[in-house]
């Protein structure tokens, strides 16, 4: 496939698309993203996703790209003109191009760019038969409030997941979990739906804040606070939160089965309400 990309103000076939080699991006992660969910060809979550976007450019005093006011527009028209109907639009914003340096340059250009990714959503394997996670420490930076780029200690950890022959694995500080390596953590327990507060050591998840809503409004109790692995083992069951995985059951901890292994009642039913509402809400 030869999709159509955004790169500076213009839409490009991906093999024509090009970044220096002094982008700050590349040479420093100096950069932030995003991605929106695409579901029946509309966006899900949209003003989440740019609000967090302001915010993660303002912690990091990254000045925001001349385009900036037009990203709906540019999210429209990449789903348009690759035809995408389920998957994601890919945003990254750098701080641009500079010679290589520790210090921010004082008026480099942010440099963005966007793309699509088809992959199947409603009818993702996971949902239906749930995922094994195995525990491996933290070892992120401090900042994982603000989305950068810095995600190679994740992908570490994803492989060291693919390595035991599991899905995925939840980070561990201190003796608490504080995230997967690219969702948000949840167990349920006692009739509770349990996951960490936030802070600087997790994401503010959008998909988090719109599922928790939902759990309120349906009557589910919700306590924010930190779990061990050894809670999480004792769990009715668990699941995962994200903007490309939605809510997905996770049915083992490091060997120990959850409700016998099958997905849980909870994720089931959250699932269904972001998946009904965010079709309502998609634009």
């Amino acid at each position: 496939m030869n999709r159509t990309v955004y790169l500076n103000g213009e839409y490009l076939p991906e093999d024509e698309a090009k970044v220096s080699i002094f982008d700050r991006g590349f040479l420093m992660a100096d950069a932030v993203y995003e991605v929106v969910s695409v579901l029946d060809g509309k966006l899900l979550e949209f003003s989440g996703h740019i609000k967090r976007l302001e915010r993660s450019l303002g912690e990091l005093d990254m000045a925001k790209p001349k385009d900036f006011d037009n990203l709906l527009d540019i999210h429209r028209a990449l789903v348009a003109r690759n035809n995408v109907q389920e998957g994601g639009v890919y945003l990254q914003i750098t701080r641009g191009v500079a010679d290589r340096d520790f210090v921010y340059p004082k008026d480099a250009e942010p440099t963005l760019v966007m793309f699509t990714q088809e992959r199947p959503i409603i009818e993702s394997p996971a949902a239906k038969t749930g995922m094994r996670i195995i525990s491996t420490e933290d070892l992120r930076w401090g900042r994982r409030d603000i989305k950068t780029v810095q995600l190679l200690y994740p992908s570490m950890a994803k492989m060291m997941a693919k390595a035991a022959g599991v899905d995925d694995a939840w980070l561990v500080e201190d003796g608490f979990v504080t995230e997967g390596t690219s969702n948000n953590a949840y167990i349920v327990k006692g009739g509770k739906i349990i996951t960490r507060s936030l802070s600087h050591d997790i994401l503010h998840g959008i998909t988090r804040a719109s599922v928790l809503r939902y759990a309120a409004e349906a009557q589910m109790v919700v306590e924010e606070r930190n779990f061990t692995i050894e809670e999480a083992q004792s769990a009715d069951e668990a699941f995962i939160t994200s903007a490309s995985a939605f809510v997905t059951p996770v049915i083992e901890v490091d060997g120990a089965k959850l409700g016998g292994g099958t997905p849980g009642p909870v994720a089931g039913r959250l699932r269904e309400i972001y998946i009904e509402e965010s079709r309502k809400a998609g634009i």
